[in-house]
């Protein structure tokens, strides 16, 4: 027995020496089989330590760009906010009015001088169901912190211009709901009001007076509250105020969305989103705390993704969707997507991070094409020749006669970088339809532009621009009509005159 033993020990051993021998050589065989994958990695090993840190440590910045497009509308509205209410006070019962109209001293990305803006921030965390009583008339919209429009407001919303009460319920919100009231639920607690009211037309040029007047029959007060427990409107002039109401450049960007995350519901915020903001370490209710090098490099993307973001703008798309004409170099900011940045039923995260880093507010009544009633924004940022426009240089914008606009349009200068009003002794770098602006015989306008205003042009055909300073113009056609979709009302493109 222990020689039968001892006997099938030795073969036991034997195949275990002779499957180490063979394991051994394949492993030292270069010839050995390796899937194509494994050929791409390191020959199926672990990569070098340094390697491993470099290329993961890239990943954490790839992540911080991406996290950073994602999140641009959430910033470009908390900028807002957090801007206004430094300045003005901070309550739903706050509603700032720029009486005598914003112009360049508001820091703010694409504003409209030609409507009277009415901006406030509502937190439904804090008050609960809200009612807002809308003035008629108004062009306006509610739209979550994303940006994302919650409802219309005006022509195209559910009131239809009459005006009227319409009710905010917070994202978790499970009472009852009264009827008689335009009633929506917010996918974020925190809720932009934009109202913006037309001017009349004053003596040659336009007149606030009625646009105020309008604006301030707004009333906005808890669901549940009765009178005698609202607290009365408060409607602070923010003309001529300086205020800064853009999103954060520096790393104080990454506090400033960690605290919305979380004091707002998780579903709240996106899934794709919150993917985005996981790889960086971000989540809900849980500490973020990136490391030295981590934190470097967040640094490094808020730095960078702006500028990526510009570079895309600057060489436009290579499908050219973001062109309105074939002949023309005005574009489209949302390049042909709907008002929720899809293109073919498809987010367009990028075409929407880059509208969000020069404008705000995004609105179907921007975007379809109703007549007499929605709005465009066709902007241009070269000139005929397909230079970029420099203020330095003189232009001369030829709009043919009766543009396309039932209630008004307007023109504006802006800087390109983040668009806001270049800032000079003409503090409005804009005009509109209720200047009397000089007509040629066939009832065409030529606007101008440049660093010092041409010999015999109105002031009213003059817009101011920045010497070595390239900028933009938007043209806005409020009341939007046919002859603009259809493309028989044409303008045209910006011509340099000083060559």
């Amino acid at each position: 027995m222990k020689k039968k033993g001892f006997t099938l020990h030795l073969l036991t051993s034997a195949v275990l020496v002779s499957c180490l021998t063979s394991t051994s050589v394949l492993a030292d065989d270069a010839s050995a089989p390796m899937s194509p994958l494994m050929k791409q990695l390191n020959n199926g090993n672990w990569l070098p330590q340094q390697e491993a840190q470099s290329l993961s440590e890239e990943l954490y910045y790839q992540d911080a760009i991406h996290a950073y497009i994602q999140t641009l509308p959430l910033l470009n509205t908390i900028g807002l906010r957090d801007g206004s209410e430094a300045a003005f006070g901070k309550g739903y019962n706050v509603l700032p009015v720029w009486k005598e109209r914003m112009d360049s001293r508001a820091v703010v990305p694409t504003p409209n001088g030609d409507v009277i803006y009415s901006m406030s921030y509502l937190d439904l965390k804090e008050t609960g169901p809200l009612v807002i009583k809308a003035p008629a008339n108004v062009i306006g919209m509610f739209t979550d912190f994303f940006q994302k429009t919650i409802t219309d407001v005006g022509a195209i919303g559910p009131d239809r211009a009459r005006g009227g009460l319409y009710l905010l319920l917070p994202p978790d919100y499970e009472g009852p709901v009264p009827q008689g009231y335009f009633t929506f639920k917010s996918p974020t607690y925190n809720v932009f009001l934009f109202f913006r009211t037309i001017m009349g037309k004053g003596d040659g040029k336009p007149d606030p007076t009625p646009a105020v007047k309008n604006a301030e029959t707004t009333r906005i007060y808890p669901l549940w509250n009765v009178e005698k427990e609202v607290k009365p409107m408060q409607f602070p002039d923010a003309s001529g105020k300086r205020v800064n109401m853009m999103y954060p450049t520096d790393v104080t960007y990454w506090k400033k969305l960690k605290d919305f995350i979380d004091y707002e519901p998780l579903t709240a915020i996106p899934d794709d989103t919150r993917s985005a903001l996981l790889s960086i370490g971000m989540v809900k209710g849980k500490p973020f705390t990136p490391n030295e090098k981590q934190q470097a490099l967040l640094k490094k993307a808020v730095e960078t993704a702006p500028r990526m973001l510009l570079a895309r703008r600057q060489l436009g798309r290579d499908d050219q969707r973001q062109l309105y004409y074939k002949d023309r170099q005005w574009e489209n900011s949302w390049a042909g997507a709907t008002a929720e940045w899809m293109q073919y039923g498809t987010l367009d995260e990028n075409q929407r991070a880059a509208f969000f880093q020069i404008a705000y507010s995004s609105a179907a009544a921007m975007v379809m094409h109703t007549t007499g009633a929605g709005s465009k924004y066709p902007y241009a940022a070269r000139d005929k020749d397909g230079k970029f426009l420099d203020g330095s240089n003189t232009y001369k914008l030829h709009l043919p006669p009766n543009p396309p606009a039932a209630l008004f349009w307007a023109v504006t200068a802006y800087n390109i970088t983040d668009g806001t009003m270049p800032e000079t002794d003409q503090l409005l770098p804009s005009t509109n339809g209720y200047y009397n602006i000089p007509k040629n015989s066939d009832g065409s306008i030529d606007l101008w532009f440049g660093p010092s205003k041409p010999d015999g042009v109105a002031d009213s055909a003059f817009i101011k621009t920045v010497a070595n300073r390239n900028f933009l113009v938007a043209l806005r056609l409020y009341g939007t009509e046919d002859s603009f979709y259809d493309q028989t009302w044409v303008p045209d493109d910006l011509i340099q005159t000083n060559k």
